[in-house]
């Protein structure tokens, strides 16, 4: 099915043949998708190149920007708006026919991510929302001090684009329909998530954290990283409160795996206070 809205899709990788395409294969409908690759030594550009996709090198300088702000200043797209896709996400069709039917509005979208675990669709439990669909001309990624802390490296952390100054009083809306998130191997997650739980922790640390555009949200993080047993809040959240048991084993494992990442932060946290102590 072919979209009609003017929409350029960018895709990031670095050695993500494994996962690169499917995920390509489910953007078909898209007429204008890059991906920005960084210097993978796998078959990712082979597969970017087979696929039709333009394929963009990405060199980190270890400054700012970094990769995703990099895009929205350096890419040549055919398009205003952008749709970032990362390897390991999956377009819905529900989510390509809503994109199809959006009057476009706001100045950008937060998409939610279901997650996929194995060959389970989770419908319950915590879903990943990120503000991914947007006008490049009104967004920017904020600039935070984060370079002398290891973890993250040349992507930008778990923090949203913001409005540019010029475009601050504008709304940013809300896609009903998800992304899947896929999670093929547990040991990859767990590795990744032990670096990025180093980042937040130091995130934390510095009060580093740019203000989110949504005041809500902002609220919410504020009490949630406030709280003294985050890791015990987050699976709750996960597995009761967002109904995860209902989704059975692979509910059960996701809370666990929530579970396991604040407490690493928690970890890292107290590890960081000790070399300073």
């Amino acid at each position: 099915m072919k979209c009609s809205v003017a929409l350029s899709v960018v895709v990031v990788t670095k050695n993500e043949e494994a996962r690169l395409g499917r995920a390509l294969d489910a953007l078909r409908g898209f007429d204008d998708i890059t991906v920005v690759d960084s210097a993978s030594m796998d078959r990712t550009a082979d597969i970017a190149r087979n696929s039709g996709a333009r394929l963009e090198n990405f060199i980190w300088n270890g400054r700012y920007p970094k990769k995703y702000g990099w895009c929205l200043e350096h890419l040549k797209l055919k398009n205003d708006w952008v749709l970032f896709i990362d390897a390991d996400e999956i377009m819905t069709k529900a989510l390509m026919d809503e994109i199809a039917r959006c009057d476009f509005s706001a100045a950008g979208y937060f998409i939610k991510g279901r997650y996929e675990i194995g060959e389970t669709i989770l419908k319950y439990g915590l879903q990943n929302n990120k503000l991914c669909l947007l006008n490049r001309h009104k967004f920017e990624f904020p600039v935070v001090d984060d370079l002398d802390i290891e973890g993250m490296g040349e992507i930008e952390g778990h923090y949203q684009p913001v409005l540019k100054p010029p475009f601050a009083m504008e709304q940013i809306g809300q896609m009903k329909s998800p992304l899947h998130h896929h999670i093929d191997d547990w040991g990859a997650w767990y590795r990744r998530h032990e670096r990025y739980a180093i980042w937040e922790a130091a995130m934390d640390q510095k009060g580093a954290w740019p203000l989110e555009n949504n005041p809500g949200r902002r609220l919410l993080k504020k009490i949630f990283k406030s709280l003294p047993l985050r890791p015990w809040v987050a699976f709750l959240h996960s597995y009761v409160l967002k109904a995860g048991f209902l989704d059975g084993a692979a509910g059960f494992k996701f809370a666990k795996a929530r579970f396991w990442y604040y407490r690493q932060i928690n970890r890292a946290a107290l590890n960081a206070n000790k070399k300073q102590a």
